[in-house]
């Protein structure tokens, strides 16, 4: 009996012993949880699920060593959501502010724009000129100088910048200027006049000197008027020498430009001595396609009524 007793016993004895191991497995799993790591695939358990994580993270144990992963956090303010935050406040319908209504009101009336020539506008320029904007004498003819000159005054005195004198420009500059002087309207034109050629010198002659840029209108050797000139470009240059008036035209239009030509004393070929707008308005800055050019309309109105066909013309440096 006791031979087979002891021959039963080995197979719980044998029975026992995987039991055991299992227990011994069970508590190491127990211990790598209590630790807060993540637990590895343990040999032999390929085919056993993974531990769901916990949903919240345990207290570490106090004896157990505390990893980066277990800091806690402090968790960030919470963002106001769009159900939270407060609406914004909608304009009262009551306290809107209806569109403004276009103006119907007529622009002020214009009383000279470029092109113009009056006594206003020799006025224009001289109380343009007391105040700094026009750095010309006056000629009484409305160009781009003048234009820009009425739009730098507008300008410095918050008007609409037009360059072209309104009544309410024209209303503020009387405002500001007083009434200009003879000598402020008319001053002489004549630049130094060159010492004549001494072709000039006998009988009635255009005395014409491209580097005084002067025209003096003598008789027997005496000046009767002179006035300032311009002359061609050098692609277009005003011819030298010595010849005579051949055709006078008082309301001249150029054919080949189509530029008016008043008073055009026609001396060589299509070149003539006549009034330019141009040079009133613009001065040296621009040149003639070969005419002498004279910017004072009234000195020339009155040579074109003493000059006679035939009468001499010397254009000389």
């Amino acid at each position: 009996m006791r031979g087979a007793r002891a021959a039963d016993a080995l197979p719980d004895r044998r029975v026992a012993l995987p039991g055991r191991r299992v227990a011994a497995v069970s508590l190491v799993a127990l211990a790598a949880l209590a630790t807060g790591c993540e637990p590895g695939t343990a040999t032999g358990a390929q085919d056993a699920p993974p531990p769901a994580r916990p949903t919240q993270a345990a207290a570490p144990s106090p004896t157990a060593p505390v990893t980066e992963d277990a800091k806690p956090r402090t968790a960030p303010p919470p963002s106001p959501s769009a159900s939270t935050a407060a609406p914004a406040p909608s304009p009262d319908p009551t306290t809107a502010r209806p569109a403004p209504e276009p103006s119907t009101a007529p622009p002020p009336r214009v009383l000279m724009r470029t092109g113009s020539e009056s006594d206003r506008v020799r006025e224009l320029q001289a109380r343009l000129r007391q105040i700094g904007h026009f750095g010309r004498n006056p000629t009484g003819y409305y160009g781009s100088v003048t234009a820009d000159a009425v739009r730098s005054f507008q300008a410095k005195r918050s008007l609409p910048v037009t360059g072209s004198t309104d009544e309410v420009t024209w209303g503020r500059l009387l405002a500001m200027t007083r009434v200009p002087k003879a000598a402020e309207l008319r001053p002489p034109t004549e630049r130094p006049l060159a010492a004549p050629d001494e072709r000039c010198l006998k009988g009635r002659v255009l005395c014409i000197s491209k580097n005084s840029r002067t025209l003096a209108w003598m008789i027997d050797g005496k000046v009767v008027s002179a006035m300032d000139v311009r002359f061609g470009s050098e692609y277009t240059p005003t011819r030298e020498g010595v010849f005579e008036v051949f055709w006078k035209s008082r309301d001249h239009v150029s054919t080949l430009y189509d530029t008016p030509m008043p008073y055009a004393l026609f001396f060589s070929g299509g070149q003539a001595v006549h009034y330019s707008a141009d040079f009133a308005a613009n001065g040296y800055g621009g040149a003639s396609h070969g005419c002498v050019n004279v910017r004072d309309k009234k000195k020339v109105a009155a040579l074109f009524g003493q000059v006679r066909t035939g009468d001499k013309v010397v254009v000389y440096w």
